[in-house]
């Protein structure tokens, strides 16, 4: 029998698993923007409307802002992810992304280690706290470094660099695929089966399944995240539409 995602209350691993996956991603992107001019910078990444530095500046304030969550945990007092809103997200990475490569790239380590600082000091039993994520959704406080590690490894993709969903970690990839079939388990039509050789097989979606896909890890997360509009081999039935994703 396929694992059925909508029995499964999380799926994000342990803070302490995904924290290691996030170094790994981090230091790839620093050595990514590393071999970037400015001109390189300004030009497009594979978001619509964003260059790699809006890219860059995206992963930075993120950083910062889930920062503030492991405070909020640490301390009990609330410290929202952005502040200002959605309205200040968009404001600051509006203002950085035209910086230079060099500001662009120090501003991105800086961030990249004050949450790897702030992650790695946590006390025990403040990953139990409750945050609220920029969604709105109440999680506990370990799920903040699995969200930076989706971060990290996708948006190293989007930045169009020659780092493609094959090469993101098939740990990280395989929990892409559960995490983001699991959010869409309510929102596609009907049930489908997704099948990763040497995986056990899950079940996303409403009622019987009306068919399989069967794919890599990597595929499967690039289909899933829209990072790849092709969709894994299909062994039976039409894959139902797929609803965006971030």
């Amino acid at each position: 029998m396929p694992y059925d995602l909508r029995r499964r209350e999380a799926v994000t691993p342990s803070a302490e698993t995904a924290l290691a996956w996030t170094v790994d991603g981090q230091r790839r992107v620093e050595v990514a923007v590393a071999g970037l001019s400015n001109a390189s910078a300004s030009g497009p990444s594979a978001l619509p409307g964003w260059s790699r530095g809006h890219v860059l500046t995206h992963l930075a304030r993120n950083a910062d802002a889930l920062v503030n969550l492991l405070s909020w945990a640490r301390t009990g007092v609330p410290a929202p992810m952005y502040p200002g809103g959605p309205d200040q997200r968009a404001f600051d990475i509006e203002a950085g992304a035209a910086r230079p490569i060099e500001e662009l790239s120090h501003d991105l380590r800086q961030a990249d280690a004050r949450f790897e600082a702030a992650a790695s000091n946590m006390p025990a039993d403040a990953w139990e706290a409750r945050v609220v994520s920029a969604s709105g959704r109440e999680i506990p406080a370990a799920d903040v470094v699995w969200l930076r590690t989706r971060e990290v490894w996708l948006h190293l993709v989007d930045l169009s660099v020659g780092f493609t969903v094959d090469d993101i970690r098939e740990d990280v990839a395989w929990e892409l695929v559960l995490d983001v079939a699991g959010w869409m388990s309510t929102r596609v039509e009907r049930a489908f089966e997704l099948v990763v050789p040497g995986r056990e097989s899950v079940r996303m979606g409403p009622g019987p399944s009306t068919g399989r896909v069967q794919a890599t890890a990597n595929a499967l997360a690039g289909w899933l995240t829209g990072r790849d509009d092709a969709p894994p081999v299909v062994e039976s039935g039409t894959p139902p539409q797929l609803p965006p994703w971030l």
